[in-house]
């Protein structure tokens, strides 16, 4: 019994050994961090003050943006971005006011990858931020 529990222990060290040594020597070049910059980010008291400067983007499935969302919000994800853009742009876009995009919650990557698309594609001139915390800081849950 002895012998079984030293083997599994050596074999456990074994395995664990090169996941170590590769967090060691790879720590700094491992994206511990949000791949958004802290200047992209808004808080959600911050983005409220804006008042009518803003147009919040909601980046979330179009099923949850129905259930609910931030009054005013448009709906612009990922999934219906071919046809959701050009209406945004026609209808939604002002270049004076600064667009807050937001998806269900911080660990969400939807705003992020709307947010991108807007200045990347749509090359959009406005301050493009991210809600930090998405929905769930809108609603307080952060």
């Amino acid at each position: 019994m002895k012998a079984l529990l030293r083997q599994s222990a050596l074999l456990l060290a074994l395995a664990l050994l090169p996941a170590a040594v590769q967090a060691l020597y790879l720590r700094e070049r491992i994206p511990w961090q949000s791949r958004v910059a802290e200047s992209d980010l808004v808080e959600v008291e911050t983005a409220r003050a804006w008042g009518a400067n803003v147009i919040w983007v909601d980046a979330r499935p179009a099923e949850e943006f129905e259930r609910d969302h931030v009054p005013g919000a448009v709906s612009l994800n990922e999934d219906r971005w071919g046809e959701a853009l050009p209406q945004f742009l026609a209808n939604d876009w002002s270049p004076e006011k600064k667009i807050v995009v937001y998806c269900s919650a911080a660990s969400c990557n939807l705003a992020e990858d709307v947010a991108r698309r807007l200045r990347a594609e749509a090359k959009l001139p406005n301050d493009i931020r991210i809600l930090k915390g998405g929905w769930e800081a809108w609603l307080g849950k952060k």
